[in-house]
Parts: C-alpha cells; sequence; structure tokens
C-alpha cells in the first residue's frame, strides 16, 4: 500500500498548491474555445501537479512480510586469532571449578552447555550458532602465505539481517576486538530499526595478559660478508615489574649471538644487537627472548627475518694536498681493505700531483667517470685545488645518485673556500671564519659519543654494544679540531669535543646529515690515526670500513650494468606504498639524458604488472616511481634502462633484485579485550550487555521478549527512478498537447 509521510508545512503547501492548480485548470477551460481538447490538457496539467505535491509528501509503497517460520533466536561466536588468549574465566554456570582458559575455549564451553534449551522449549524459537572471522586458509597461489584475516563486527550482523526473516533476539559471544570493516555500531542501527534486540556477551579480560611481545625486527635487506650489521628490535613489556633477560639471534646453522637488555614495566623497548655476516646470499635469522617467570604468551617472543650477504666492491675517491698523518694513515686503511677499490688525488701545493699506485692525475673530467664512485672524502681541499664546476659535480653525484661525502677539514683552512661553492650546503655544521686554521691544544682531548652516537653502526668499534662505551672512553685523544660553531637543523651529532664547550654547548666534531639521495659525513678532527696505539689497526681500520659501507649502503642496494635501484621503505609491510628510485646510464657510463626506465613487478601470488619510471629533468639520470604492496612474501624486481633512438645490447642485462614485504599479524593476542565496543552496540540497538555472571538473567530476557513483529518492505518512490521517468513522460505528453491544441 502507498505510505504518505508528510509534515504539517508540507501538507498545507500541497493542499495549496493542488487547490491553486484546479483554480486555474477551471479558468483555462473556461476561456478555451476547445473546451473538450482544453478538458483533457488541463486533467493532465492536474495529474503532474498532483504526483509533484505526493513527492513531496514522500509517498512510500510499504509491502508487510508475515513469516511463517518460527522465531529465529541467532547466537554469534568469534572465531578469530585474538579469541585464543587466555585470560577467561569460566563462570559457575559453565564450570563447578573457576578456572581460567583460552575465550575460545571458553565460548565452545558456553555453546556446549544446556544454558540455550529453555529457548528451544516447546518449539518457541529456533537456535541457531554461527561462527564469524574465521582465520584465512593458505592462498592456494602461494601455499606457504596465509592472506591477511582480521575481525569484522559488522559484516556478520548485516548478513544475518539480509538472510533472516523472522529475528527475534542475536547474541554475540566475542571479546569486541574489531580491526577491519564498518563501525559495528553501524550494524546496531540496522538491527534497531528491525526490532531485533542484540544482546553480546564479552569474553576475556580487560587489562593485558603479562606478556613479553617482539614488536617488530627492522633489520637491513643486506650486509657485507664479514662485517657487522646493526639489527634493531622493539619488545613490548605488559609486565608489573622490570625484566632482566636476553636477546639471542642466530642463523639456519645454529650460530648464536646474546645481548643482556633490562625492560621496564608496561613500556617499549627500542634496541638493536649485532650480527657478523659470514657468508653470501640468503640468511634467514631468528631474533628471540626467553619466556618470562608469570609471562602468559610465548607465540611473540620470537621473530624470523631474511638477510642477504654481499661481497662489496666500494669505489673511494680520496682527495688532500699536503700528506699529513690522518691522510697516510687513512690512505693505507683503504688499501688494504678487500672490500673498497681506492683512488687517490694529492694536490701537494711544492710538487704537484701525487704518482704512484691508485693515484689519479687529474680530477675526473667526465661525469660518467666521477659517477662511478661511491664515496668521496675531501680533506684540506680548496677551490685552489678543485674548481666551483667540480664542486657542483661532486654535489650532483651525493643528491643525485646516492654517493657519500666526508669532509676532513684540516689546519690550513681550505675548506673554507668551499663555502662559496655548491657544497656549502652539504657541509652539516656552520664554522668559525674567523678562525680559519682551527683550534689547536697542548693536552689530548677525547671524544664523546652523544646519544645517538652510542646507538649508531658508524662508532661500533666493539663487539658487542656493552663494550663499545669503554672503548671509545680509551681511545687516545686529539690535538687540533676545526673550528665548528654549531650543526645545522637536520644534522645528526655523534661525537662531541670532550673537554670544551662552545657558544652552543658541546661542540659538535663528528656530524652527518642526509643530502637528497645520498649522506654526508664531517670529521672535525685530524688524529683519529692516534687511535692505532697499542692496537695498531683494530680500531682505526674498523671505523674507516664502517665509514665506507654506511655512506655506500643506499647507492648499492641492488646495482646492475646500467641501473641502480634503491627503495623506500626497505622492508615494507602490506598496504604500504613503495617509493622506487633508479639511477640509469647510457652504454657509456654516462647518466642517462635521453630514455627510459621500466620496472616488472611479481607479486608472490604470481601476478605481474610493468611500472614505468618517471625521470627527474634536474637530477643525472634519475628516475622514480610508486607502487603499492598488498601481499607479504618475496616481490621480484626487473628493472632495465632503455636508451632513446637505440635498442638493448646482448650485454645489457637487466637489475633484478628482490623486495622483502614483512606480513603483518592484525590479530593479535594477548590484548585486552575490549567490551566497551559491546556495551555501544548493544545499547544502539535497544539491547543490553550481559556480563558472563548473568548468562542465566540472558535466558530470562530474551524468554520476556515479543514476538518478531512483521518485516516491512518500503520502497521509497519519492527517489526512485521509475517515478522521475514517469514525471518527465507526464509533463512532456502535457506539453505536446499544449502545442497540438494552439495554446501557447
Amino acid at each position: 500500500m502507498l505510505h504518505l509521510s508528510p509534515t504539517p508545512l508540507t501538507l498545507w503547501i500541497g493542499i495549496i498548491a493542488l487547490i491553486l492548480v484546479a483554480v486555474l485548470s477551471m479558468i483555462s477551460w473556461k476561456r478555451s474555445p476547445h473546451p473538450g481538447r482544453t478538458a483533457a490538457l488541463e486533467c493532465l496539467r492536474f495529474l503532474a501537479a498532483l504526483v509533484v505535491v505526493i513527492l513531496l509528501w514522500q509517498p512510500e509503497w510499504l509491502t508487510t512480510v508475515h513469516p511463517d517460520t518460527k522465531p529465529q533466536i541467532a547466537i554469534l561466536w568469534d572465531d578469530s586469532m585474538s579469541m585464543t588468549t587466555i585470560d577467561a574465566t569460566l563462570p559457575p554456570i559453565l564450570s563447578e571449578k573457576s578456572v581460567v582458559v583460552s575465550r575460545a575455549d571458553w565460548v565452545k564451553k558456553a555453546l556446549a552447555s544446556d544454558l540455550w534449551k529453555p529457548l528451544e522449549a516447546n518449539g518457541a524459537n529456533e537456535v541457531t550458532a554461527l561462527p564469524f572471522a574465521s582465520p584465512s586458509s593458505p592462498s592456494t597461489l602461494n601455499p606457504q602465505l596465509s592472506t591477511s584475516s582480521g575481525t569484522d563486527l559488522e559484516t556478520p550482523l548485516t548478513d544475518l539481517l539480509a538472510k533472516q526473516t523472522n529475528l527475534r533476539a542475536v547474541v554475540m559471544l566475542s571479546d569486541g576486538d574489531y580491526n577491519i570493516g564498518q563501525p559495528p555500531v553501524a550494524a546496531a542501527q540496522k538491527l534497531r530499526l528491525r526490532g531485533v534486540p542484540l544482546f553480546p556477551i564479552p569474553v576475556g579480560s580487560k587489562v593485558r595478559l603479562p606478556d613479553l611481545d617482539l614488536l617488530s625486527v627492522t633489520a637491513p635487506t643486506y650486509g657485507i660478508v664479514g662485517e657487522n650489521v646493526q639489527i634493531p628490535f622493539t619488545i613490548r613489556s605488559s609486565l608489573d615489574r622490570q625484566v632482566r633477560t636476553i636477546v639471542r639471534i642466530r642463523d639456519e646453522s645454529g650460530h648464536e649471538r646474546s645481548k643482556d637488555i633490562v625492560i621496564p614495566p608496561n613500556a617499549e623497548t627500542y634496541d638493536s644487537i649485532l650480527w657478523r655476516l659470514e657468508k653470501e646470499g640468503s640468511s634467514t635469522l631468528e631474533l628471540s627472548v626467553p619466556v618470562a617467570d608469570g609471562e602468559l604468551v610465548a607465540t611473540n617472543n620470537a621473530r624470523k627475518f631474511t638477510i642477504a650477504g654481499r661481497p662489496e666492491k666500494i669505489r673511494v675517491l680520496l682527495l688532500e694536498t699536503l700528506p699529513r698523518w690522518e691522510y697516510r694513515f687513512l690512505r693505507n686503511a683503504l688499501e688494504r681493505d678487500p672490500g673498497v677499490e681506492l683512488s687517490c688525488l694529492l694536490f701537494h701545493p711544492d710538487l704537484g700531483p701525487g704518482e704512484g699506485k691508485d693515484y689519479l692525475k687529474e680530477f675526473p673530467a667526465k661525469i660518467e667517470d666521477l659517477a662511478k664512485y661511491d664515496v668521496i672524502f675531501i680533506g684540506d681541499v680548496g677551490t685552489d685545488q678543485i674548481t666551483k664546476e667540480q664542486c657542483a659535480l661532486i654535489r650532483g653525484l651525493v643528491e643525485n645518485q646516492a654517493s657519500g661525502l666526508i669532509f676532513m677539514p684540516g689546519s690550513q683552512g681550505n675548506e673554507f673556500s668551499l663555502l662559496d661553492t655548491e657544497l656549502s650546503d652539504l657541509v652539516p655544521v656552520i664554522l668559525d671564519e674567523s678562525n680559519k686554521k682551527g683550534v689547536a691544544e697542548s693536552i689530548p682531548s677525547p671524544l664523546t659519543l652523544t646519544t645517538e652516537g652510542r646507538a649508531s653502526l658508524l662508532t661500533m668499534l666493539g663487539n658487542s654494544e656493552e663494550e663499545n662505551p669503554e672503548i671509545w672512553r680509551r681511545l687516545p685523544g686529539f690535538y687540533w679540531h676545526a673550528p665548528v660553531i654549531k650543526a645545522k637543523g637536520g644534522a645528526e651529532v655523534l661525537a662531541v669535543h670532550g673537554n670544551s664547550r662552545g657558544k652552543y654547548g658541546p661542540i659538535p666534531l663528528l656530524v652527518t646529515k642526509p643530502a637528497g639521495s645520498g649522506k654526508v659525513l664531517f670529521m672535525g678532527i685530524d688524529s683519529a690515526w692516534r687511535w692505532r696505539r697499542g692496537v695498531e689497526d683494530l680500531y682505526h681500520y674498523r671505523f674507516w670500513g664502517q665509514v665506507a659501507r654506511w655512506m655506500s649502503y643506499q647507492r648499492n642496494m641492488a646495482a646492475g650494468q646500467r641501473v641502480r635501484l634503491f627503495f623506500n621503505p626497505e622492508r615494507p609491510e602490506p598496504g604500504s606504498t613503495v617509493t622506487l628510485n633508479a639511477n640509469a646510464f647510457d652504454p657509456n657510463g654516462a647518466p642517462l639524458k635521453e630514455g627510459t626506465v621500466s620496472v616488472d613487478l611479481t607479486a608472490p601470488n604470481g601476478h605481474t604488472q610493468r611500472l614505468e619510471l618517471q625521470k627527474n629533468e634536474t637530477a643525472w639520470g634519475a628516475f622514480s616511481g610508486r607502487f603499492k604492496v598488498d601481499l607479504p612474501g618475496a616481490w621480484k624486481l626487473r628493472a632495465i634502462a632503455s636508451t632513446t633512438g637505440t635498442s638493448a645490447g646482448a650485454d645489457d642485462k637487466p637489475l633484478e633484485t628482490t623486495i622483502l614485504v614483512q606480513g603483518t599479524d592484525i590479530e593479535k593476542t594477548g590484548q585486552p579485550a575490549r567490551p566497551e565496543v559491546l556495551e555501544e552496540m548493544a545499547r544502539v540497538s535497544r539491547g543490553r550487555i550481559i556480563q558472563p555472571a548473568q548468562l542465566a538473567d540472558l535466558i530470562k530476557e530474551i524468554s520476556a521478549l515479543p514476538a518478531p513483529r512483521p518485516l516491512e518492505n518500503r520502497i521509497p518512490l519519492w527517489s526512485h527512478w521509475a517515478t522521475v521517468a514517469a514525471l518527465v513522460t507526464l509533463l512532456g505528453i502535457f506539453w505536446i498537447g499544449r502545442k497540438l491544441n494552439g495554446a501557447f
């Protein structure tokens, strides 16, 4: 039947409008020379006005469905992973003893009890138990990968309303922890409109279980064989006491390294552990913490991850004027490092360019010759040795091609002339131009690590983080340092002067800063060679080797013949966006000016797509692009550079690399239950939340509910497309009739 819902205002507006249209139609009919045809037209006019007025009154076509089945009571029970948490206490109605079981076992115990039989007595109701949020099965395309799953409280209720026509009440057994889908209160509003109350029963504890949770491990994608890598991790404690424990990292062969840590109560701990890569290729490591006394959840105390070991060949360019002691020992350290390919350029003011093994006669003249260097050391060098154009090339190499740049000023003060070149913005500190010769001291002064320095891999001179501060305290001091005023914004200070302070506090002498795609390091002393005293090359070689590898890390994430690829984040999670940056070269090794870079992406499920990277017109052969990862596992990348007008040669092998996407479990155990969510749903649906101790009251409340009202189906005619079409058709007929009747 037709149901109208006018307001008093719209009701009177409609009546008055119909009266006016009727009066005008009568007047038009009486004045017309063709009363028969005019009468038909005016009837059409009045009918169109009547339709408009009725639409103003919001008409609905109402149909009532009288169910022919028994009233139905649905019991929805949560089958998600969070229900495996062991923190639910059985009430007396379910168990003679008050024991703590998992939430899932609590639900099974409740479903298997005789609690629901009174509802089915004498055929009064039909009781149905339905699970929801069951864990997903492994992917059919890749059985080793499980599809991500979560808890949706809204969809099961909405689907239930769509399927059931004689629903009397809904009982929900859940911990209230939802993490996907629409807000569950939306489903509760639909229940209210149908007159179906919701009776949620919260299962689980409102407080977090005593637990140590290894939240994340953010390891780098690769490391150098024979060198230490730093493995950061995060542990969250819900214990009410401080825990002294051991973090262990182990590989497949059983090699292990451990570290003692202290975890404060009810807090997150951020720390890292060192691991030495002993072999090439991919290795699977496991980081774990032992189960603490009183901890109830042991499944989240370990995480596995993969890291690749590579034998790197880092190309280093060392620029200097006078062969001071720092230069001599640095040159020896880099030359003897099997992972470094060294080139030196010595601008001796009296003897001219240095000659001999690994020496260059002049600064690289072509971009392609300079672009091969991963790290550049600039000693006591200024514009008398390198031109402003060459400084601009160095800056472009750092910012566009992710090379590293290290400033090592000396007592001649030549570095001040670089402040008038393109390199000025790359210097991470502000220098005192009134004291270009630096500060000489009569007694040795130590370098003191900052908080950032103690956590940095650059300053890690020991085999463990515990012994590293003591090593730095024992290092021989320096007698000269650069005239530094303060660090620039965005720079990270790793070490400061141990004895003196400046106007802005401790004098920063070891400072790093990002520069475009690359990194910059400022070394404000010239006495690192003194660290050899009593230990030979132990600390000196290690420090500079770590510097060279750290500065070139991003540049060498994935390097091919004509494409170098680096990406961020290194270990993305499903749903995150990965930014790809590529440096492309022509067949001669120069940055690619005219051409394209394409990347073929293969997802873990085998799906492939092609990504065309966009060229950065202001950078050297720089291309970039973005894509979204939606599956955990190994994403394979195949990148190739193509020069415009030429085809790829037989030796132009594409670059192939892999991005490991860490799967995240949105369903977590050990989390507290969320009864407040269930309570809001019950309030909106006009039901009531039932605590586990009130299960007997639940049966009484459901039994006292009235019979379900007939199901009403409303079709809003005022917004239906057929109504609009009929009105337009009616007005069209009226307009054509007026034309034919000759009434304008």
